[in-house]
């Protein structure tokens, strides 16, 4: 919890300013702050150097299938318990200054369910909390799962947590006071921009409830962003096909489009395997699909997914990103006392790391077989290596 508690978080609705500390009790929900002006900003404030530098850390697909809420609950006993998922990530998130993630599940209530209508625990979003999520994209195809209860169940567990979201919507009024999303952090403001294809014909009964993707109004809302005077746009896209390690020419028509009308960088998911990235710099990066973050998919390729680090540089000349680089993950799924348990584990890890991280012979061999998959599949892009993780120090903490 220390990652929570020591971030600033303010609320600043432009050219007005309300702020609210990450530490307070209640925290302010979207749509109770008063608004001249339709923009949201959340302020992670630091004061401005020279030199400043921003980390950013992008995962992939968080889905919430049967397996996965049984598992939670047998490793809680009278709650379900995620924070097993992501504690060897949790290092690695700390460092980061700003980390974003595609939740795939609504946060509905009982009863919960995985595929095809997923509603999970309230428990899975305290954990992306204490795991180090600052912000979490909800326009995907299964943001409607629930109808709209569902929708703004999640929205208002997602608020009462403090954590900031974007791509889903109570009504328009909320959409034009706080969308696009603008974060600052270091002195570097980011604009976060979010749509789905669709819903899988599922339809709200307010119009707005989810950014579909519209040219119209991408267009639209990159020039609303514009007015924030951001240093960096970023726009993330539910596209693509299921499966398809390859992006079509539907995705990279809709990129040059979103490039050529103000976004700096497009961050992709839905796949549920890792497409390639193309580009390397400001106006010109996409990450086409960073494929799954935590599920309960073991086909090969979709057992893993990629956690897109990107660094940006602000100084007299200029804003930029300096470098960009992944992080492969892999699900193991190893057997304790009480069951299956759901762990995501760099897959660069050596022989020693996996051992003590208990991953089995066999997995391992899976482990590595991603790995080799994913790093082939990004040949020329850089790679984070898992150094947070010592074989002397690793401690597990699959135990209520």
């Amino acid at each position: 919890m220390e990652r929570v508690m020591r971030r600033c978080l303010f609320l600043l609705i432009l050219p007005g300013f309300v702020t609210v500390s990450a530490g307070q009790a209640d925290p302010v929900r979207a749509g109770q702050a008063e608004a001249v002006s339709g923009m949201r900003e959340d302020s992670l404030a630091d004061p401005i150097s020279q030199r400043n530098t921003l980390k950013l850390l992008f995962t992939g697909d968080i889905m919430g299938h049967d397996s996965q809420i049984a598992s939670a609950l047998a490793h809680g006993g009278d709650r379900h318990d995620y924070r097993p998922c992501f504690q060897y990530l949790e290092p690695y998130f700390t460092g980061a200054d700003l980390v974003i993630g595609n939740l795939e599940v609504t946060l509905a209530g009982p009863p919960y369910k995985g595929y095809p209508q997923f509603s999970s625990p309230d428990e899975l979003a305290d954990a992306l909390l204490e795991a180090g999520f600052d912000v979490l994209i909800t326009a995907n195809n299964h943001a409607l799962d629930r109808g709209d209860a569902g929708l703004q169940r999640t929205l208002g567990v997602l608020d009462h947590l403090g954590i900031l979201h974007t791509g889903t919507f109570r009504d328009a009024g909320e959409r034009e006071r706080y969308y696009p999303l603008v974060l600052e952090k270091n002195g570097i403001r980011i604009a976060l921009l979010n749509y789905t294809y669709g819903t899988n014909g599922l339809k709200a009964e307010n119009p707005v409830a989810v950014n579909y993707i519209d040219t119209a109004r991408i267009r639209t809302d990159l020039q609303k962003a514009a007015l924030a005077s951001p240093d960096l746009t970023i726009l993330t896209l539910h596209w693509g096909n299921e499966y398809e390690r390859s992006e079509n020419s539907s995705q990279r028509e809709l990129a040059r489009f979103a490039l050529a009308n103000g976004a700096d960088a497009i961050i992709g998911s839905h796949p549920h395997v890792v497409q390639p990235v193309n580009g390397k710099g400001k106006g010109e990066l996409v990450a086409y699909s960073l494929g799954n973050f935590i599920s309960n998919q073991r086909p090969r390729y979709r057992d893993g997914g990629i956690v897109f680090e990107m660094e940006v540089i602000k100084d007299a000349a200029d804003t930029r990103i300096a470098r960009h680089a992944y992080l492969p993950v892999w699900v193991h799924k190893p057997q304790t006392e009480k069951g299956t348990l759901f762990t995501l584990v760099p897959a660069a890890v050596d022989s020693a790391v996996s051992s003590a991280l208990d991953v089995s012979r066999e997995d391992y061999i899976h482990l590595k077989r991603f790995h080799t998959d994913t790093r082939m599949h990004l040949w020329g892009v850089g790679e984070v290596e898992p150094s947070w993780l010592d074989p002397a120090e690793v401690t597990r903490t699959d135990q209520p």
